[in-house]
């Protein structure tokens, strides 16, 4: 198949389903509970005022399982072998906290919901890579204060980071591929909408279809990691 394409550029987005082959647990299961905890209690800026210590807990244990439990999948080796033969014609876009992207290989990966590897100065904004577990009694590494060091996570009701670059992203790609995403979570979900309204060629790549899989000009369902490499593959032929 032929594209009609403009800049060569491949935007990847991925959510809670590529990491889910790891072993990451989701943020929220079908209760809408995470380790027992409703969202409201460790996932709002108003939660980390109420009850700090719990939201420190909360994000130690999900940092914990992540550095010594997990580590990086075949669709995310297949993602970073990807990147490499075309470089700066991939950008990538994630929901994902992790950095099982960064740990296969990939580089620039765009988290828009914070990264679990990093904390950030509640007064300076400054991000730093976070130990294991911390507390509000670990100093800040710039003001060298107690309690001022947040998880770096976009938690509800902030603003998701990169939105510019990433609309923008959008905009030049020719091809736009979507890789375990719920598509139910805004902005991320209007993704395909202005992908494809500037004339990409859209995939999915999905353990089952979702209310936008009809969008896509392309779906692929199954378990990223037994069939992303072949869609990589055709990718590679159509660029």
């Amino acid at each position: 198949m032929e594209l009609p394409i403009k800049n060569k550029k491949v935007f990847i987005h991925s959510g809670a389903g590529l990491s889910q082959e790891s072993g990451i647990k989701t943020f929220r299961d079908e209760n809408g509970l995470w380790e027992n905890h409703r969202v409201e209690e460790v996932a709002t800026p108003e939660a980390f005022s109420l009850n700090p210590d719990l939201v420190y807990r909360f994000y130690n244990l999900r940092r914990q399982q992540l550095y010594q439990e997990v580590k990086p999948n075949t669709a995310h080796q297949a993602l970073a072998q990807f990147q490499k033969k075309w470089q700066e014609q991939v950008f990538f876009c994630t929901q994902n906290v992790d950095d099982l992207l960064e740990r296969a290989g990939c580089l620039n990966v765009h988290h828009m919901h914070g990264e679990l590897s990093k904390m950030r100065c509640l007064k300076t904004h400054k991000v730093f890579d976070a130990p294991i577990s911390f507390t509000r009694e670990n100093q800040c590494p710039c003001c060298a204060e107690e309690s001022n060091l947040r998880p770096h996570i976009v938690w509800f009701g902030e603003i998701p980071f990169h939105l510019d670059k990433i609309q923008k992203e959008l905009l030049d790609c020719d091809i736009f591929l979507s890789i375990g995403t719920s598509n139910q979570v805004y902005p991320a979900a209007s993704f395909i909408q202005l992908a494809k309204e500037n004339g990409a060629y859209c995939i999915e790549v999905n353990y089952e279809p979702t209310a936008l899989s009809s969008l896509y000009h392309k779906s692929h369902y199954g378990r990223a990691g037994e069939i992303l490499s072949g869609v990589l593959e055709e990718l590679t032929s159509l660029l």
